[in-house]
């Protein structure tokens, strides 16, 4: 049983097609720790445009893998691009989210042999 992520949403909207969920599960693995790595250039380099197109990115995906604590973090550092805040104020947020997605990729590449 999966720990770090719910697939229920993907199941729902695709009516229980295994194949999509394999297709959602293999973008999340090759597309969300590159987008990670560009939202932690944007914050160190206060290019809050890099920073709110990476996190625009994989806000869909968060929510597709029921990654709820992340997805509000993502949401967060959304927030925080479109105040132009300073950056110790969003480092432990990014620190979470970057961890928790972590942790998702071990798991899921755990859970299906990838």
């Amino acid at each position: 049983m999966a720990i770090h992520y719910n697939l229920s949403k993907v199941y729902e909207i695709s009516d229980n097609d295994a194949e999509f969920a394999q297709q959602i599960i293999q973008l999340f693995v090759s597309e969300i720790p590159n987008e990670i790595r560009l939202i932690k250039e944007g914050i160190e380099e206060k290019d809050f445009d890099k920073t709110y197109s990476a996190s625009h990115k994989i806000k869909p995906t968060l929510d597709l893998m029921g990654m709820d604590l992340a997805y509000d973090e993502n949401l967060h550092i959304m927030e925080w691009t479109k105040s132009q805040g300073k950056k110790k104020e969003i480092k432990e947020v990014f620190k979470s989210l970057k961890e928790h997605v972590e942790n998702t990729l071990k798991e899921i590449k755990k859970d299906y042999n990838l």
